[in-house]
């Protein structure tokens, strides 16, 4: 019976992940790793079990526009620290989907969660622009089901951005940002994503945990 269970269970396949890598040598690791130890008592530069996945949106509709703000080595517009921001993925309105920084590392692209989450992007301005767009939200929730199979990511710890406060996984130890957020990704809408991602793992017969919830935000 388990081998035959085993056999029902399969694993979902990696989908098609164009490498388009943003600049990441010594400085940029070091100024991650700094970031690292201010933020989470952690130094280091490297991202290591991950146990979330963050969805976004650039707020723009370009991915060399999206690119070239991650590509940076300037400061970040918003929070003016260093290294810039950047995520791991970004997936363009055509379905394509970038790998921009390697899953070892440390990406920039949500207070209080960078030292555990994978960041995805999404070309475009809304939510609604990626749910109303069928192959940007295929290849979207093909990457996300893919990425939770690899790192055993439960259901309930894929969250939009605006959902960080209440991770689990959040911590942040510079007083000024501990309720810093993002509008990207309401509850609402990761509801409709995560309903998705949980038909699409039963069609595949994968199989996904939906252990952990979120917690209440002291903000």
């Amino acid at each position: 019976m388990p081998f035959l269970l085993a056999l029902l269970l399969a694993l979902p396949p990696k989908p098609a992940i164009v490498w388009k890598p943003v600049p990441f040598g010594p400085q940029r690791r070091a100024e991650t790793a700094a970031y690292a130890q201010r933020h989470y008592g952690l130094y280091t530069w490297h991202l290591e079990h991950p146990h979330v996945i963050v969805e976004h949106y650039t707020a723009n509709d370009s991915f060399s526009a999206t690119w070239n703000t991650f590509a940076s080595d300037a400061p970040d517009p918003e929070l003016h620290e260093e290294p810039g921001t950047c995520a791991h993925f970004v997936v363009d309105t055509d379905g394509t989907i970038y790998q921009l920084v390697p899953l070892s590392t440390i990406c920039r692209h949500t207070v209080g969660l960078n030292w555990t989450a994978i960041g995805i992007e999404h070309v475009g301005t809304s939510d609604a622009s990626i749910l109303d767009n069928p192959r940007q939200l295929a290849a979207s929730q093909r990457l996300t089901l893919w990425l939770m199979s690899r790192f055993h990511i439960s259901l309930p710890n894929v969250i939009g951005h605006s959902e960080s406060l209440t991770s689990p996984y959040h911590r942040e130890r510079y007083p000024a940002w501990r309720c810093q957020t993002h509008g990207d990704w309401t509850h609402a809408d990761m509801n409709v994503y995560r309903a998705g991602l949980l038909a699409l793992a039963r069609d595949d017969h994968v199989a996904i945990s939906r252990n952990g919830h979120s917690v209440a935000s002291h903000c």
